[in-house]
């Protein structure tokens, strides 16, 4: 299926003030954005539902843009042209990547995230979408089995976050909490154990037994996790820095926490 003929040059055009309405827009609502070719591959890979998407001639010139267009037009999807410089004033690049696309929000059942024996990650309170996006990258790479973001977490799809997390976001099972409260409730009525990360004072991360059902409470980049989380986990992990580093960014002891779980349940 080919582009439309019609090129849109305005940026009062109604589809575009309709992009830039869901770029600007501060809250998580029926649809995404996807820009570029590569995540637009990992969206329609994940079977996530493509509503439209428009284009400018960047995308005909690219290997990857010619692959994107040809899976929307797999898709059923004919994109808008639109002019470059009407692109790139709705992208969030420096350079426009020739394709943007609107998208379904993946939906996830909680029974989703329990699958086999249970690894999910909590992020309480992250708000770097950068941050956030790696940690989710590296819950998949990890085999977590999914993600519960609660109040004060960044959308893991926006623009930033999707970027970090290279498209994990539209596999990873992933679900939002309005209370910390209700995800610890939820996580506990399946039988899995709530591991604290604390700065210091918690088991060495490497000693902790992560072989079972567990959650690990991943608390906002400042302030940590509440005393919510502590109070109400079982196990509370600690990975031991050299002085006089006191902590590592979100997304790192994520990563750090993660790998060791992946590597014991691979040993069991």
């Amino acid at each position: 299926m080919a582009l439309q003929d019609d090129v849109i040059r305005s940026r009062s055009n109604p589809l575009v003030r309709r992009l830039r309405a869901l770029r600007d827009s501060t809250r998580a609502g029926e649809h995404c954005l996807i820009e570029g070719p590569r995540l637009l591959l990992e969206a329609l890979a994940a079977r996530v539902a493509v509503v439209e998407a428009v284009a400018s001639p960047r995308a005909d010139r690219t290997s990857g843009g010619r692959e994107a267009l040809l899976a929307l037009a797999g898709a059923g999807i004919a994109p808008r042209r639109v002019d470059e410089a009407v692109l790139s004033d709705l992208s969030e690049t420096e350079t426009s990547q020739g394709l943007l696309a609107v998208a379904e929000r993946p939906r996830f059942e909680a029974e989703h995230l329990f699958a086999q024996t249970p690894l999910v990650v909590v992020a309480v309170g992250v708000q770097n979408p950068g941050n956030l996006g790696a940690l989710m990258r590296t819950a998949e790479g990890a085999g977590a089995t999914g993600a519960l973001l609660t109040a004060g977490t960044t959308d893991p799809l926006s623009w930033k976050a999707l970027r970090g997390s290279m498209g994990s976001a539209f596999r990873l099972p992933h679900r939002r909490e309005a209370r910390l409260g209700d995800a610890l409730d939820l996580l506990e009525r399946h039988g899995v154990r709530l591991a604290a990360t604390v700065a210091r004072g918690g088991t060495p991360y490497d000693r902790a037994d992560l072989r079972g059902p567990v959650a690990l409470l991943l608390g906002n980049e400042a302030a940590g996790l509440p005393e919510e989380a502590e109070a109400r986990a079982s196990l509370r992990l600690t990975i031991p820095l050299r002085a006089p580093v006191e902590s590592l960014n979100v997304g790192v002891a994520a990563g750090v926490l993660l790998i060791e779980a992946a590597r014991q349940r691979r040993s069991a």
